[in-house]
């Protein structure tokens, strides 16, 4: 059983992982611009935030696919 398997039968699809993907990628953005507003003592936080969360779309993307792949009925 594979991970996309799993969770197409929790109900989810491989297009709301897309979505998320896209959605990663603009908060990442909205964090980095807010990161610039901080005092020094919190920028480097902010900045290791915004960019830890622009590391989850190629995941959320491919776990998107993944789940894709289930829905057409396997692997392709």
């Amino acid at each position: 059983m594979t991970v996309g398997g799993v969770l197409r039968r929790a109900g989810l699809r491989g297009a709301q992982f897309q979505w998320l993907s896209a959605g990663s990628v603009g908060l990442s953005i909205g964090l980095w611009l807010r990161a610039k507003t901080v005092d020094q003592d919190e920028r480097g936080n902010a900045e290791r935030r915004a960019l830890f969360v622009g590391l989850w779309p190629s995941l959320l993307w491919v776990i998107g696919e993944s789940v894709r792949r289930e829905e057409r009925g396997g692997r392709s």
